[in-house]
């Protein structure tokens, strides 16, 4: 079985410019984009528990924010199981991680991610 605990260099730095380019649209009050970044920051982040934890967390205060009792409920039980589901390295790869989308349900990856994730 193999165990995930540290985010590659690579794939660490483009979590985080998704997570900056959210900031910046949440800032400007573009929620769809801010959206767009977050849960672009979960498909490269949920194979890694502190990243996958975080993207949710977000979620969870996006969902506060926006007063979206369905996002908050599926974000809430989201953190209780998403960051030991990437410990074992046990995700759906590709998930954008809201609760429009089920939690275990794959979906394709952009390709531009992809390419980040096939890389060493």
């Amino acid at each position: 079985m193999k165990f995930n605990t540290k985010i590659p260099k690579h794939l660490k730095q483009a979590y985080n410019e998704e997570l900056k380019l959210y900031s910046l649209c949440l800032e400007n009050k573009q929620y769809g984009n801010a959206w767009y970044h977050l849960e672009r920051s979960h498909i490269i982040g949920q194979s890694y528990p502190i990243e996958h934890t975080y993207s949710h967390w977000l979620m969870l205060k996006f969902g506060l924010r926006q007063k979206d009792t369905k996002e908050v409920f599926g974000q809430i039980i989201r953190l209780l199981v998403g960051g030991w589901k990437s410990f074992i390295d046990h995700v759906p790869l590709g998930n954008t991680g809201g609760a429009n989308v089920p939690p275990l349900k794959h979906m394709s990856i952009p390709s531009d991610i992809e390419k980040l994730l096939e890389s060493k």
